[in-house]
């Protein structure tokens, strides 16, 4: 039976690597699988047809633990396909998203319901046992499946807030074209980033979501060596609500007014990657099992 999963980008408030608590937005670029699942009578075990180029450690780990959750004790063949809008390995939360999508289209094939918590608690199980997110990112997931702000316990995978974000923003984006590496490999310099991460966890806590995206990328900056300082302030002065580097960059997030969208992009370094307007997250359709 044929299904179809898809999950969204999102960007970074606080980075969960310090403390364990993230807190992210999602926006419109998006990840979209379509599975096909046969039952086979095969003595061998059942076969995955799965394209070179979208065969990844990630999309394996997805694509069999989706199939080990809804389609359990069973005998079959998959048929994957995979899009991604997503620039990947630039902190846009690309990894979280095609997991997401993947187990969301499986879930879709075996006729099975599950919510969009469940399916995100899938999604960073996926990431730590292929190794993208030390933590597992269960804020990205989230946010990649419905609107607004999340903030969680990552250790516990556990939702701690959510909350609306004003529908009139966009998220102005500086996509410079190198990539960074793993989680896993930062996860020990960003611990001892703790006391400045909790500051920015308790900002997103009580919903100042906005402070708490200009808290944490002091600390990202400081990390990882990025240099946006003194743009983010004139991105400020020329109406942004907030500014940040999305997960552990390169990419630029800058949460703006709609009416101010187009000052903030012509800001944005032309030389320095690609610039993209995209929307926040609009809304909840189903992906995977949910229903309307």
């Amino acid at each position: 039976m044929p299904g179809v999963g898809q999950a969204s980008a999102a960007i970074t408030v606080v980075n969960a690597l310090p403390t364990g608590v993230g807190c992210a937005i999602g926006i419109e670029l998006f990840a979209r699988a379509e599975v096909t699942v046969r039952p086979v009578a095969s003595a061998a075990g059942g076969t995955w047809n799965v394209p070179a180029d979208a065969r990844t450690p990630l999309v394996e780990e997805a694509l069999r633990t989706a199939l080990d959750r809804f389609f359990p004790r069973a005998t079959v063949e998959a048929t994957l396909s995979l899009r991604s809008e997503i620039p990947a390995g630039r902190g846009l939360k690309s990894s979280s998203a095609v997991a997401s999508a993947v187990l969301g289209a499986v879930a879709r094939s075996a006729e099975a319901t599950v919510s969009a918590v469940d399916l995100a608690r899938l999604s960073a199980a996926v990431g730590r046992r292929a190794g993208t997110s030390a933590t597992g990112a269960f804020d990205d997931a989230l946010a990649g499946l419905r609107p607004g702000f999340v903030v969680t316990d990552n250790l516990h995978d556990t939702v701690l807030r959510e909350g609306a974000v004003d529908p009139e923003y966009e998220v102005a984006l500086l996509v410079p074209p190198t990539t960074h590496r793993p989680s896993p490999e930062w996860a020990a310099a960003f611990r001892a980033q703790a006391d400045d991460g909790t500051r920015a966890v308790q900002a997103a806590r009580e919903g100042r979501w906005w402070d708490a995206m200009d808290r944490n990328t002091e600390l990202v900056e400081r990390v990882m060596g990025y240099r946006y300082s003194d743009l983010r302030h004139d991105l400020r002065r020329r109406g942004a609500v907030a500014s940040g580097v999305s997960g552990l960059g390169p990419a630029l997030a800058t949460v703006a007014p709609g009416r101010r969208i187009e000052e903030v992009l012509d800001l944005l370094p032309s030389d320095s990657g690609e610039r993209l307007r995209v929307p926040l997250r609009r809304s909840s359709e189903p992906s995977g099992g949910d229903r309307p």
